[in-house]
């Protein structure tokens, strides 16, 4: 890639086991140690694995280079606690699925959220909260995948779904609401209509997912986004004037005055869902691959 496209590059860093299904040998880290681990996948090395819940995600947005031609502008990155010993089976596996996944770091059972700043991520999808907390400490977008399945939507177009409140913007209003009721939220959001929000954990990464977007005229972008808020009027308002204050683009914004999201979801067909309360991550995930976002008040 040319140095000039750097600045539009989107680089995305996953976990092994986000990648691949690496719940047999995870158990037996857990139940014999990391000398009974290692033995267990050095063994299997030339033993392809099976995806894993971000697998699908992955394979979606490295297809996107196809469309961008030279400009190729996403790249995958691999961090994983693994040795590079016993991380051979992940790059056997990678090579097996034909991933164009050529940067990884493994870390000896270290974690390796301190290199995401260093390969210049935008994303981090983990199955460690405590990587992803980090992660977001570092002003990184971070998700811990918590599917009990991946997305595997079958339209080649990539759909991403964010919450608002604590994702997308910052979580000023949802304070609001957890310590005063919605009576004073909805009080406090017409009052501020027309103060723009701060920016939440995946503001940058959706200006990313937009940049990417330009490349395509509107009607054939193969990304689209959503906003999947539980807001309803009159907090509609400010998220609307808010975006347009960042001079960012949003597909689709449904407002849904507190309904269930996951119906929602299935409807929009979302590739991944990113939100900040458990609950609505526990009634998503059998269906949409989902990443909880352990940031803002609903995770103090």
């Amino acid at each position: 890639m040319n140095d000039n496209t750097a600045d539009n590059k989107l680089v995305i860093a996953i976990s092994s086991r986000a990648l691949f299904n690496l719940d047999d040998s995870h158990s037996v880290f857990e139940q014999e140690g990391l000398e009974a681990f290692s033995a267990y996948q050095i063994a299997r090395e030339d033993e392809p694995l099976q995806p894993g819940e971000a697998f699908p995600l992955v394979q979606k947005m490295l297809r996107l280079n196809e469309l961008l031609g030279d400009e190729a502008q996403v790249e995958v990155v691999l961090l994983s606690r693994n040795s590079a010993d016993t991380g051979l089976r992940v790059f056997n596996s990678i090579q097996h699925y034909e991933l164009p996944i050529t940067r990884a770091a493994f870390c000896g059972g270290e974690s390796p959220w301190r290199y995401i700043r260093a390969f210049g991520c935008q994303l981090f999808l983990s199955n460690e909260a405590e990587d992803v907390r980090y992660a977001l400490d570092c002003g990184v977008a971070a998700a811990t995948l918590v599917s009990s399945k991946g997305g595997r939507s079958d339209g080649e177009q990539l759909r991403f779904a964010f919450d608002g409140d604590a994702v997308l913007f910052s979580d000023e209003a949802e304070r609001v609401f957890k310590t005063e009721g919605l009576e004073a939220f909805a009080a406090s959001e017409q009052a501020a209509a027309r103060d723009p929000l701060s920016g939440g954990p995946f503001k940058p990464f959706l200006a990313a997912l937009q940049r990417l977007q330009q490349a395509f005229p509107a009607s054939q972008a193969p990304i689209r986004t959503a906003l999947v808020t539980a807001r309803s009027a009159p907090a509609h308002e400010r998220v609307i004037r808010t975006l347009r204050a960042w001079n960012i683009r949003i597909d689709e914004s449904i407002f849904l005055g507190g309904l269930n999201k996951t119906e929602f979801l299935r409807a929009y067909q979302a590739d991944v869902f990113f939100d900040d309360q458990q609950s609505h991550c526990a009634s998503a995930s059998p269906h949409i691959a989902t990443g909880h976002v352990p940031h803002g008040v609903a995770n103090s």
